[in-house]
Order: structure tokens, then C-alpha cells, then sequence
């Protein structure tokens, strides 16, 4: 038998299939505590040989998934885009409930369970690391937008801004020194009305240390430089709208700050940690990402080539009759595939294997971004067999000189 649950935001659907796919049960849980207990008890009851009733659920997160896994109950994860092809097997009028999804769910296992696999017995460790990172990541893509939105209101009004922090000095809109100086004078006129010292106190308030009296006069030759302006009421609206995404960046800055600290301590207590380090290109920031989304149970992948499909480094190859045609991945972990383009391109500037690699991939007539897809997946399966191994990453091993050729006698 086995079972399938579709979830809901109030409530989730109950089903329970025997072996010829007939629904031996069927109900509606509440999505809280007694919900849980509820379907644990409708585990137990149809669960003939203690605790071996697999449950298929379209997604990985959640409380219900996490009670599930507590309980020791294996869970598949299936992804949505499967079940809708699933249920035209079933109903060729297209019809859905909530009732019939379960039921769908509960026969994807009874009929093919080989072609999913289950949720990976990662430890709790490692689960809240990948909380942790993923929030971190989050939090990167949102400051990118919080950034470019200041700069796009900047030049719609303040271009004498962009110019004094991206393109006349070394600090950037994100940078402590620009918040704290946007925080204080969001118009031209009010940056045009603070001095020299008082843009050095800003400075120093941000952190800067050194050079801070020649900062505090290039920027004041910039916001007194003559540019175009905006009606004064515009010019005050659009001041509070930028303190406003100030904020918003500033908050978005502490928050990272403290999931950086956090990420750091629990990266370097995991035993996984050494081992990914030692890998050329992989610092605390990318190891850390790697290993939240591999996770720390081996058995996971059977090969390098399942590692490298999940993180949508090996093409993929359409052929049919005498066409043929190898493309990219695009289904595939979106967060390991962004770190792995990091983790190729700091590998190519610091090891000299990589970057030979590198070269030759670019000689071969590869651009940039297939060079560095194609050596991401070079390095997710060396990166494999460390993990599988427990060996640190070395190179005389990882790159073997090709063994001479046997000289073979003239005829």
C-alpha cells in the first residue's frame, strides 16, 4: 500500500491505495498538531508491516513533512509538474479535486516509486544550515534589487550621487559609508549644504578609518558640482522615497551580517566542512551553499552524473532520428547552479590547474559561461568523490599525467 497527501494552506486530503490501486481510505485533515496526529494514526492503522507505508506529497518544506520524518515515515517529494502528468492517466477530461490529487500521489508510488526518490536523511545539522543559507541567499538577490532601485531613483534625480560612489571613488551604493551619507542627505541640496567636516564625521560613523579627510573632500567637490535637478517638491518626494529603500538596504546589510556569523559557526562544525574546503575555489560563503544542498547523506546520489544533473551542470542531449542536440540544463537547483558559476570562475583565478583547464576550454572555441559550466561539472564530480570517500581534495590525484604510450614495433 501507499499513500499520498495533497497539501494545502488550511487543510490537506488523505489517500490510501492497496496494491491494485483501489482507494481504501480517504480523508480531510486540518493542517495542525491534531491533523498530524490524525494522519499518523491513519499510517498506523493501514501500515501492515510497521512503519514501511511510504507517503508522496508535492513538496519537501513544511511542518506536516517535518512531522512526517519525525515520526520515521519515508516521504517522496514529487514535483508538481510530474502529478499534473500523472493525472491525465486517470481522467482524460482534465477534472481535479483535492481528493483525486491524493489519490493520483498515493498510485505514482504504487507504479513507479523507482523513477522518485524520497526525501534524503540529511541530519538536522545540516537542515538548519540550509535554512540558514538559503536565507543568506535570499537576502543577496534582495539587497541586488534594494540596490539597483536606489540607483534608478538616483539618476532620476541625484545623478551627482552615483557619480561621487561608483564612479569617482572606490565605494559602492551599497557600502556602509553611501548608506550612511543617503541616510543623511537624500536631496542635492542637502548634500550640497554639508561640509567638508561633517562629511568626514558621516565617514567616520560608517567605519571608515583611513583616508578620511581626502574622501570627505572629493565628495564635497562632487555634490557641488553643477547638474541638472528636479522642482523642489519632486526633489523632497522623491528624498523620502530613497530613505525609505535606505532603510530597507540597511536592514537587508544586518540580517546578513548575522546569518554570515551563523553560516561560519555551523559550516565549520560540520565533518563535511575540511573536506569541501579543500576543494580550490570553495571558502566558508560557497561551501556552506554546496553543503546545504547536497547534504550530508551520501547514499543520496548514486554517481557523480546524479550529482551533477541536480545541479544542472551536464547537458542534456535531445536526439531523435539523425537530429541531435545538446543544450543546457534548465531544470535543475537553482541556488547550487548560482554558486557553482562562482565557484568555477574563483577556481580559474586561483589554481593553476583550473585555470589551464580554463584556457583550453576557451581554445576549443567554448564561451566564457559553457567553459565554466562545463568545468563546474568536472568539479562537482571530483568534489563527489571526496564526499564519498571522506578524502581531502588533491590535486596530483584529482589531475593524473596521461600514462606514455606503448611504443609498438615497425612493421
Amino acid at each position: 500500500m501507499s499513500c499520498g497527501i495533497d497539501w494545502a494552506q488550511d487543510h490537506h486530503d488523505v489517500a490510501v491505495v492497496d496494491g491494485q490501486g483501489a482507494v481504501i481510505h480517504a480523508e480531510r485533515i486540518g493542517n495542525d498538531a491534531a491533523g498530524l496526529a490524525r494522519l499518523l494514526e491513519i499510517l498506523c492503522e493501514h501500515d501492515p508491516h510497521d512503519g514501511r507505508l511510504e507517503v508522496a506529497i508535492e513538496t519537501s518544506r513544511g511542518l506536516l513533512v517535518a512531522g512526517l520524518r519525525a515520526a520515521g515515515r519515508t516521504v517522496f517529494a514529487i514535483n508538481p509538474l510530474a502529478v499534473s502528468r500523472y493525472r491525465d492517466r486517470y481522467r482524460s477530461s482534465r477534472g481535479k479535486s483535492d481528493a483525486f490529487d491524493a489519490m493520483v500521489l498515493a498510485n505514482i508510488l504504487r507504479t513507479d516509486r523507482d523513477a522518485h526518490r524520497p526525501l534524503p536523511n540529511d541530519s538536522e545539522q545540516v537542515r538548519a544550515l540550509q535554512v540558514l543559507c538559503r536565507a543568506q541567499q535570499d537576502a543577496t538577490w534582495d539587497k541586488i534589487t534594494i540596490t539597483n532601485r536606489i540607483r534608478a531613483l538616483l539618476k532620476a534625480y541625484f545623478p551627482g550621487a552615483v557619480a561621487a560612489f561608483e564612479r569617482g571613488g572606490k565605494h559602492r551604493l551599497e557600502s556602509p559609508s553611501c548608506r550612511t551619507i543617503l541616510a543623511a542627505a537624500s536631496t542635492p541640496r542637502e548634500a550640497a549644504a554639508l561640509t567638508e567636516r561633517r562629511l568626514a564625521a558621516l565617514l567616520r560613523k560608517a567605519g571608515r578609518k583611513r583616508g578620511v579627510d581626502a574622501e570627505a573632500t572629493r565628495l564635497h567637490s562632487y555634490f557641488h558640482t553643477e547638474q541638472m535637478s528636479q522642482p523642489a517638491p519632486v526633489e523632497q518626494a522623491m528624498g523620502v522615497a530613497l530613505r525609505g529603500l535606505v532603510r530597507q538596504l540597511d536592514a537587508i546589510c544586518d540580517a546578513l551580517a548575522e546569518l554570515e556569523a551563523l553560516i561560519d559557526t555551523a559550516y565549520r562544525a560540520h565533518p563535511d566542512g575540511p573536506i569541501i574546503s579543500s576543494v580550490p575555489g570553495l571558502g566558508v560563503a560557497l561551501g556552506a551553499r554546496l553543503l546545504a544542498e547536497i547534504g550530508d547523506d551520501h547514499t543520496r546520489f548514486a554517481d557523480a552524473r546524479a550529482l551533477k544533473a541536480f545541479a544542472g551542470a551536464a547537458p542534456v542531449t535531445r536526439a531523435s532520428g539523425r537530429s541531435t542536440f545538446v543544450h543546457a540544463r534548465r531544470a535543475k537547483n537553482n541556488r547550487m547552479a548560482a554558486a557553482g558559476y562562482v565557484w568555477a570562475l574563483a577556481a580559474v583565478r586561483h589554481d593553476p590547474h583550473w585555470e589551464a583547464r580554463y584556457r583550453a576550454r576557451r581554445a576549443a572555441g567554448d564561451r566564457h559561461v559553457t567553459a565554466l559550466r562545463k568545468m563546474f561539472n568536472s568539479m562537482l564530480g571530483k568534489l563527489h568523490h571526496c564526499l564519498t570517500t571522506g578524502e581531502l581534495y588533491h590535486p596530483d590525484d584529482a589531475f593524473r599525467p596521461l600514462a606514455p604510450a606503448i611504443a609498438t614495433p615497425a612493421a
